[in-house]
């Protein structure tokens, strides 16, 4: 029969075709906003070069400024202020704790002194000196994966030196999304239970217990809805605040400090160990999981090094370090004072530092201030958790989930299912625990195995290097200090470190098995030379005994190889009834590193019926599967490498020109048949199980839920062959 020109429509068709659409195509290759976009990054560009190429003003110093804004240490206001909002909030909260909990570890201010004080001071002061300035901002924040930090990001740079590094990345990551956790349960608890501290509401809290409980509740699910607006967002408006908490916190420590410097003598690091090894020592080893307690936020500032730029980190960070050791130092020169304080000394308690050393005018103010502080710690470690998993999905170790990128950088992530998993289980630790002086029992002994993991890992990319000499001295130093710090971290096991060790052990599953049942599925991906899959597909192709399954049936896959076809997509044609299409496709979707790449590559064959092809999308792009192979349909009609599919009959998307298209999705189950380990048995059963509960990547494809198929295929490994049976008359 003969097909209908092109111009020629079906009235029957141009009628329907009004309340049906079929998926548009721009011709346009970018929108209004990327083009707007690009052209303000080429002029960024073209600014730092003509800046470089300018005679030096300034001498050296404006040399090494101009092009330290040129590169990857680039350092502007508004990414700096989003830093502080992203990155300090964990950190930023210590000091509302951790002078308390030295105390009370000694048995309150009847059983410190002077030389406690100091040394107390003294070990926080140079653990923050070696954990997080030169640990972390000086040496781990130099080690990035385009970008990219984090425990993940540097075991990418080292995998090929061994397979055993394995170990270390992925204990040290489901430790970090185990205090992602632990984290904002922690620290909003910890903030909203200051309001108690005003007097004008400590009526209200006494005759309503749960209250406090419940206002934590409403503010930690108001800080993981937000979330999907971008942590750029969210930073730029907790920014401002984090600056006036830092600038808080250095002022009236400092003002309190300024009533007694004896306190500068714990800048030398004799006093600390001195103490620590003393019998003034009250609490012991113990007291070396106190002084963590001023450190919990810096494997954050390695992990979302890519949220807001190592330039800008480089740049903030010594102005939190100050406030910090200002807060600190100030909260001892009031303790040292308050021993000849009879009130105190015959109460005998252990009163919050922090607040006791202001005037009421300004507690009021700090309390306030706490509050805010409080919520904004919490997203450090949420938006941390997002590009943890990130990097998990790149490695195989957990399931591909939906990502959407809703800031104007890569790093700003968001991906809706991490998201409410972390909030519910954050929920739920509340509702075990209840208030911060449980939680605190197993906060921290997760982030002390990352930061373990970590020093490993470091000291093994130092060794590789070539750094030989400073390899040694990394390992003798760091991992030392932190397997110290994960000994008294285990003396609060028993208190709520179980609860820890427990959901640690769970994501670690989760990872462990997914990688093992990916590789043995990879092992049993078979491939088809054409010569061997062709005529036959030629043959169903032209069989006119059969009906269509569909015009057009498109197989997405995430196999790369363009040469050959995929054993699964050739036994899904022919299993059971077979399924004779028009044209056969098999898909496959790469994301790249640039915002706006839309290109695709198509093979034929030597064939109009088969057509393999790979689509490229930029990382900020929408992939919109149909929409595009609706262009890419077309493509090959201008270009006469693909038949006429015109539709005599209306269909949903209402595109004349090209016929119904189905799509399917393959996946894997195991075969009680199958010859494999039990090992590899369960890391299969468990890998499906969360496939099952994450769901199918028909959002990542951007599918309309009515059209796609999955199938279930067996994974083809070797079967067990049973005895033969035996013929009875």
């Amino acid at each position: 029969m003969a097909q209908r020109p092109d111009d020629e429509q079906d009235p029957l068709l141009v009628q329907t075709g009004q309340y049906t659409r079929a998926p548009k195509v721009s011709h346009e290759v970018l929108t209004k906003q990327e083009r707007e976009e690009l052209l303000k990054e080429r002029a960024v560009k073209q600014q730092a070069a003509q800046r470089l190429n300018q005679p030096c003003a300034g001498g050296p110093v404006g040399r090494w400024w101009r092009k330290l804004q040129s590169g990857p240490d680039k350092v502007t206001l508004a990414m700096s202020i989003v830093a502080l909002g992203v990155v300090y909030g964990d950190i930023g909260t210590s000091p509302l704790y951790t002078m308390q909990t030295f105390l009370a570890g000694q048995g309150g201010v009847t059983h410190a002194d002077e030389t406690a004080v100091i040394g107390m001071l003294s070990l926080v002061f140079w653990t923050m000196t070696l954990i997080t300035t030169i640990e972390y901002v000086v040496i781990c924040m130099r080690v990035d994966n385009k970008g990219e930090g984090g425990i993940f990001a540097l075991y990418t740079l080292l995998r090929r030196y061994g397979g055993w590094l394995i170990v270390p990345a992925m204990i040290g990551g489901a430790a970090f999304l185990a205090d992602s956790v632990l984290t904002p349960a922690m620290s909003i608890s910890s903030a909203v239970e200051g309001l108690q501290t005003l007097p004008a509401l400590q009526g209200v809290f006494a005759s309503n217990p749960n209250l406090m409980l419940i206002i934590t509740l409403v503010i930690i699910v108001a800080v993981f809805a937000v979330q999907s607006r971008g942590t750029e967002r969210i930073g730029k408006v907790f920014g401002t605040a984090v600056l006036i908490w830092f600038l808080f916190i250095a002022i009236t420590g400092a003002m309190s400090m300024a009533h007694n410097l004896e306190v500068l003598r714990a800048l030398n690091p004799v006093h600390g160990v001195q103490f620590l090894l003393s019998g003034d020592n009250h609490a012991g080893l113990a007291l070396m999981g106190t002084v963590f307690l001023s450190i919990t936020g810096a494997e954050a500032l390695y992990s979302d090094m890519g949220h807001v730029g190592r330039g800008n980190i480089y740049a903030t960070w010594p102005f939190i370090n100050l406030a910090l050791v200002l807060s600190y130092f100030g909260q001892g020169a009031w303790i040292i004072r308050t021993l000849e304080d009879p009130a105190y000394v015959q109460e005998g308690g252990s009163p919050n530092p922090f607040f006791a050393m202001l005037s009421p005018e300004l507690r009021y103010v700090a309390v306030v201030l706490s509050v805010i502080a409080g919520v904004i710690a919490s997203q450090a470690l949420i938006s941390g958790a997002f590009t943890i998993v990130s990097e998990a999905t790149r490695l195989n170790w957990m399931p591909h989930l939906q990502v959407r990128y809703p800031a104007r950088t890569r790093g700003q992530l968001y991906i809706p299912t991490v998201n409410v998993v972390v909030c519910v289980a954050t929920v739920a630790v509340l509702l075990i625990f209840r208030n911060s002086e449980h939680i605190a029992a197993a906060y921290g002994l997760a982030l002390t195995v990352t930061m373990v993991m970590t020093s490993i890992l470091v000291t093994v990319y130092l060794w590789h290097k070539r750094m030989r000499a400073a390899s040694v001295v990394f390992a003798v130093v760091f991992p030392t200090i932190m397997l110290l710090f994960f000994v008294a971290s285990m003396a609060k096991f028993m208190h709520g470190g179980w609860f820890t060790a427990l959901l640690t052990i769970a994501i670690l599953t989760v990872m462990v098995t997914w990688n093992e049942g990916t590789k043995l599925e990879r092992a049993q991906r078979r491939h088809m030379q054409l010569n061997d899959c062709l005529p036959v597909l030629q043959r169903l192709h032209e069989d006119a005994t059969i009906p269509y399954y569909s015009d057009n049936i498109v197989y997405l896959t995430s196999d790369q190889d363009m040469k050959r076809m995929e054993t699964d997509v050739f036994f899904s044609i022919f299993a059971n009834h077979p399924k004779r299409a028009r044209a056969w496709w098999v898909v496959s979707v790469e994301t790249t590193d640039d915002p706006f790449t839309r290109e695709y590559t198509v093979e034929d064959y030597g064939t109009d019926y088969l057509f393999r092809v790979r689509i490229r999308l930029g990382f900020k792009v929408s992939q919109s599967i149909p929409a595009y192979l609706h262009q890419i349909m077309h493509d090959l009609l201008r270009a006469g490498d693909l038949p006429q599919q015109t539709t005599r009959y209306p269909k949903v998307d209402a595109d004349p020109k090209i016929g119904p298209i189905k799509y399917v999705l393959i996946h894997k189950a195991l075969m009680p048949e199958s010859k494999v380990s039990a090992k590899g048995a369960w890391a299969l059963r468990i890998k499906y199980a969360i496939r099952h509960v994450a769901g199918s990547p028909v959002k990542w494809f951007g599918l309309a839920p009515y059209n796609p198929v999955t199938e279930v295929q067996p994974l083809f490994l070797s079967t067990v062959r049973p005895p033969r049976l035996k013929r009875m008359m």
